[in-house]
């Protein structure tokens, strides 16, 4: 309801020949307009690639690139959320959506990407858009390395491991788990020999009918008993409210990982718990590993 009252802009596509049309949607969207609403009027092809664009190519490739980013710095020892922030303070990139974690979800961008690609090779266009094809792959292999991080954690083997996930919703503040990150994560653990136990405000009922092979708990704090391995996966607000010492005599071992990374680390680790979090060196500042950053040192305008 937000976008829809208060947009970033109105882009409204029409062929000569349907001028009243026109005047119709002005006159719809007549108060936001007169708010100073940006209104672009143009042809259908660019109307529609407006809204590929942006959605489908751009939003996404700056999820992507983040995510990418933190890979380097995962090698290098460089702390992706401070980089973020530096990069968010050039007006040319800004900050928002940058912030690594599992990737992008849910039934518009995954779905959008891959019929924008589709759509471009029908118009002979596809090399134009082979950008958006390591998009994708990039999005899908945060997937398969918070996979990775939890069988490093658990000595790399996950056979009769019990592991809680914080979330099952693509995203905060609904119950949508259509190709959820999250869940797919859940679902490989489980296939690799791992108990696990899911939890989510609002997504719950949705989960238990497409994995019944999951465990699934109401409670967050109930659902940490006897873990070896917590992985905070959607972004839930009251997981930032949860006090880490309550939980630590809970868990088995206490230990979390962290795919949003919008836990206090200072707190949890201080708690007790080993943490992790994509991105992020495990010592919370880059210091430690300098030499290997050492060469790809430059001035920054």
């Amino acid at each position: 309801m937000e976008d829809t009252l208060r947009p970033d802009r109105l882009v409204l596509g029409f062929e000569t020949e349907y001028t009243w049309a026109k005047a119709v949607l002005r006159q719809c969207f007549e108060k936001i307009i007169e708010s100073g609403t940006p209104t672009i009027v143009t042809d259908w092809a660019t109307a529609e690639l407006a809204k590929a664009s942006a959605n489908a190519a751009f939003l996404a490739t700056k999820i992507s690139f983040i995510n990418a980013i933190a890979e380097v710095c995962e090698a290098s020892g460089a702390d992706v959320t401070t980089l973020a922030d530096i990069l968010g303070h050039d007006a040319r990139i800004g900050r928002r959506v940058m912030r690594p974690g599992l990737g992008f979800g849910g039934g518009c961008l995954p779905k959008n990407i891959r019929g924008f690609m589709a759509r471009a090779g029908e118009l002979c266009a596809d090399q134009a858009l082979t950008i958006l094809r390591e998009v994708d792959a990039i999005n899908n292999r945060r997937r398969e390395r918070m996979v990775d991080l939890a069988r490093q954690k658990l000595d790399g083997n996950l056979m009769g491991k019990r592991v809680t996930v914080w979330g099952a919703a693509f995203k905060p503040n609904t119950d949508d788990i259509r190709d959820s990150p999250v869940l797919a994560v859940a679902q490989k653990l489980h296939e690799l020999g791992a108990t696990v136990t899911v939890t989510d405000p609002q997504a719950l009922d949705n989960a238990r009918k497409t994995h019944p092979e999951l465990d699934y708990a109401d409670d967050p704090i109930a659902a940490v008993h006897d873990a070896d391995l917590l992985l905070h996966l959607t972004e839930w607000a009251q997981s930032s409210h949860v006090d880490p010492h309550r939980l630590a005599a809970r868990a088995t071992q206490a230990q979390v990982i962290d795919g949003p990374g919008t836990l206090n680390a200072s707190t949890w680790r201080d708690a007790g718990w080993t943490f992790r979090a994509f991105g992020r060196h495990r010592g919370g500042h880059g210091g430690a590993r300098q030499a290997k950053t050492a060469g790809l040192m430059m001035s920054v305008p």
